[in-house]
């Protein structure tokens, strides 16, 4: 990404005035979402920012936000703040579809070094359950996910996000195919190989099409 693109300097700007009124109020936090798959080397981004932090101090760092002058709303959703600093949205996240406890993912994070600032980034499988349980028979869209998967694939816990996500058939479905890519190996540890021949087939060019006029 272009860090001097206006859009990406709006969002760090963003981030660092958040960071400073969170650390004042001491509130743990660990960056989620786009920015932090780009973070991590992940595709480019120029999203909104996304910071995770626990249920019990969710409410009191949406108001210490807002005292610094964003602009907040409360969503019907229940699980997350919305503000608005200037052009860029803010989500501040305290639930988070499939982990049980956010406390975990705070815990689990790792402080990078993102844009010049120091700041706990959440792991990549903290990004990956909400999206791939947030697939269902209306929304099937797996690009996002795929292009994250298929960069970071070293970091990630594959065996932990099968075991959070692999209840949902179309996260299922993404499963197969990154093995079938061969993104990651199956469940098995196996690898998928060319398909073989039908036994007895005596040709392994595939299915022969034969035009007739």
């Amino acid at each position: 990404m272009d860090l001097n693109a206006a859009e990406f300097r709006e969002i760090v700007e963003s981030l660092r005035r958040t960071l400073v009124v969170l650390r004042d109020v001491d509130v743990r936090y660990a960056l989620a979402g786009s920015v932090a798959s780009w973070a991590r080397g992940g595709p480019e981004t120029v999203n909104d920012l996304d910071l995770i932090v626990a249920p019990d101090d969710a409410e009191r760092a949406f108001e210490a936000l807002k005292a610094s002058g964003m602009e907040g709303e409360v969503p019907p959703e229940g699980w997350l703040y919305k503000l608005r600093d200037g052009g860029v949205e803010i989500d501040l996240i305290f639930k988070v579809t499939g982990v049980e406890d956010v406390h975990e993912i705070l815990e689990r994070s790792e402080v990078m070094r993102v844009a010049s600032l120091d700041c706990p980034v959440a792991r990549v499988e903290d990004h990956l359950t909400p999206k791939l349980l947030a697939f269902n028979e209306h929304y099937l869209d797996y690009t996002g996910a795929l292009r994250v998967a298929r960069a970071l694939r070293e970091q990630v816990d594959w065996e932990q996000l099968r075991e959070r996500a692999c209840h949902s058939p179309y996260a299922r479905g993404f499963f197969g195919l990154l093995e079938a890519l061969d993104v990651i190996p199956g469940e098995d540890g196996a690898r998928p190989g060319p398909t073989a021949p039908a036994a007895g087939s005596g040709d392994s060019r595939g299915p022969q099409i034969r035009v007739v006029s």
